[in-house]
Order: structure tokens, then sequence, then C-alpha cells
């Protein structure tokens, strides 16, 4: 999380969390606090500025689960994952301080020198996640109505309220049947603890120590490639297809020696890993609006071009998803040329070092 500095007036909550941080801390007053970039939810979040500095958060009850996070975050944190610890907590009214994990996102770090070195450490993490026991009253079931549930925002937020396009029954049925082609190739996998935004803007690097995990909260019990593919196939940043699917590979083996994998073949690993980042891209093409149209929050919409090509290029290369792909192209993606937020797909997230552009020149469309 960046940094922003204060400026101008306070609201009221902003008011009652340093003053409720200043009674948690036992100083007698205030406690001064800087502002941070947040995520995509309600939750605000803040930098003490005394040392050691703690994360303030602002998480307001009748928008989120305060009483779920320190539960979570706990939970996680008995079993061996660098959640940040909870200090302090009132989770009636929402306020929370927490362990600083630093402003090292992974994401800031990645270039072509680092990538292998960094997600070596992430991808053993996730393998610890992924060992974490189940807890029913913790982490629901990632079921069919759940994911189903979060692709059909892409007809209505993309196609309908973004893009301005009105689904044909026709189309409608196209879209359900490629959902359903999707969800039971998430059924038939193992199922485990799944993160749910496993990426690079969500894991904090710190020198020595294991990787911090932040956004931890909306944690299910659901298909053992959906981390993964969020990691590797990254919304914010992009790899070569080959070099993402040596990655892939590897990591299904180490799981196969840590039993979270029964041995499978490598193109079912595949195919099982492509389908599940579909279904997650497909989410965010619907999400990203979403968080623009609903909340405000403009600044994920120049993410989308990477995620269209995400899209394109994995349901493109396989045939009972090629009719999907075919629409979108057809008819969203000329909708999506007009918008001001849209850059080339085909180009989006390229590697800028020479290296990178010559890997990506190798990736097949």
């Amino acid at each position: 999380m960046s940094e922003r500095p204060l400026t101008g007036g306070t609201d009221r909550r902003r008011e009652e969390l340093c003053l409720w941080a200043g009674r948690a801390l036992r100083t007698g007053e205030s406690v001064a606090l800087q502002t941070l970039a947040g995520d995509a939810g309600f939750r605000r979040y803040f930098r003490t500025l005394s040392a050691p500095s703690l994360i303030a958060v602002d998480s307001p009850p009748e928008r989120t689960n305060p009483g779920r996070f320190v539960a979570v975050a706990d939970y996680l944190r008995r079993h061996g994952i660098h959640t940040p610890m909870v200090v302090a907590a009132d989770v009636e009214r929402g306020y929370m301080l927490l362990e600083d994990l630093g402003d090292r996102q992974l994401l800031g770090l990645l270039n072509e020198d680092s990538v292998e070195g960094l997600y070596a450490e992430v991808l053993s993490e996730l393998l610890c996640l992924q060992q974490v026991p189940p807890e029913d009253d913790l982490f629901p079931p990632y079921d069919r109505e759940l994911l189903l549930a979060e692709m059909r925002i892409l007809p209505e937020w993309l196609a309908g309220r973004l893009l301005g396009h009105s689904l044909s029954e026709e189309e409608s049925r196209l879209l359900e049947d490629t959902f359903s082609l999707l969800l039971d190739s998430a059924t038939e996998q193992p199922q485990v603890l799944v993160h749910r935004d496993y990426h690079s803007r969500n894991l904090m690097v710190r020198d020595g120590e294991r990787p911090g995990v932040v956004d931890f909260q909306d944690a299910v019990w659901g298909p053992v490639t959906y981390d993964l593919a969020s990691l590797l196939r990254d919304c914010y940043v992009r790899w070569p297809r080959e070099r993402v699917e040596h990655w892939a590979l590897c990591y299904a083996d180490t799981a196969e020696s840590a039993g979270i994998l029964e041995p499978v073949p490598p193109q079912t690993f595949l195919r099982w890993f492509d389908w599940m980042g579909l279904q997650r891209h497909i989410k965010v093409l619907g999400l990203f609006p979403r968080l623009y149209l609903r909340d405000g929050k403009r600044g994920y919409l120049p993410d989308l071009p990477l995620v269209i090509r995400y899209t394109l290029e994995v349901a493109g290369r396989y045939p009972e998803l090629k009719p999907f792909a075919d629409w979108f192209r057809s008819e969203l993606l000329p909708l999506a040329e007009r918008q001001d937020w849209y850059r080339d797909y085909r180009s989006a997230g390229e590697r800028r070092t020479r290296a990178g552009e010559a890997a990506e020149q190798r990736v097949p469309e």
C-alpha cells in the first residue's frame, strides 16, 4: 500500500479511529495517521506515525465483516501463514490495528532478473497455504453457485452498463453454456484453501523473512488451481505463456509431492489451470467496471486490456470455448475500443526489457 499525506478536513470515522487507536495503544492522546492507498473493498488503511508503525484499519461493519477478518488472520497465522498480526480490534465499530508488513509489494519488485527467485518464494508460500486444514465456520465452499454469480457480473457490468450492449437470448445461452463448462472444470479439481486474490499486489516481500500475505478475508474452500492462476496470470503483470506453463507444471509436481494433489496428466492440470484462470478473468471483466460505475474507483479500468488479452488467448485455444472468444471479439471488443481507457489488448502487459519483449514475441496468439 502506498502512502498519501492527509490534507484538508477529516471525516468522523477517521477522527474516531485516531482516538480509538490512542486508547488501544494507551498513549493518552489521539494517534496521528497517514492515509494509505486502499484495496477494491470498503476498508480504509492508515499508517501510524509513531514507532513502531502499525496499520490502522477503518472497516465499516455495515459494509465489511471485521470479525471475520480477525478470525481468518488468527487462523492463518496459527497455521504458519504470515498475515499481519492483529494488535487490537473493535469488531463492533470496525476499527483495527495491525502489524505493518511494509510497502514492498511483489508487483513493484518483479522484473526479468528477479522473477524466478521471487516467484519461488511466493509459490512456496502458496504450497503452505494450500496445506492449511479446513475450518467450516471460516471458509465457505467456493461452489458452483458462487463461481457462477461471479461470472454473471460480466454481462451486467461490462457488456450492459459500461459498453451499452444488451444481450440477445442466443448470446445469453452462449454465455451460460460457457460458464457451465468452466464450472464443471472447477468442481472436478481437488479442493483446498483458496486465498481468492493471491497476486502481486497482495504479497509483501520482506528481506530475510517469508512473504507477508494481505487481503485474505474472503478466503474460501475451492479449486486447487485458483490461487495459482491468480498469481501466474496476474491482472497487473504478464509473463510469456511457455514460462507460465512451466511454472504451473513445476508447482503441480511439488503439490503432488506434498500430498495436495493426486497425480494427473500435465495436459489435465494445464486445462484446469487455464479454465480456472478464465473463470477469474471473466469475473474481473465485470468487477473492474463495477468498481468504477458503482464505487467510483476508476483506477482499475486501465488494467482491463490485459484481462481481455488473457481471456481471448485462453478461450481461443480450446474448441469448446472458442465460440465465447469469437463472440467477445466480434461484439464487445469493438465497443471497448471506443473507450478512453482502452489500449491494444494484443500488447497489454508486455515486459519492457529487451529480453522480455523477445520472449513475448515467441508467445503464440
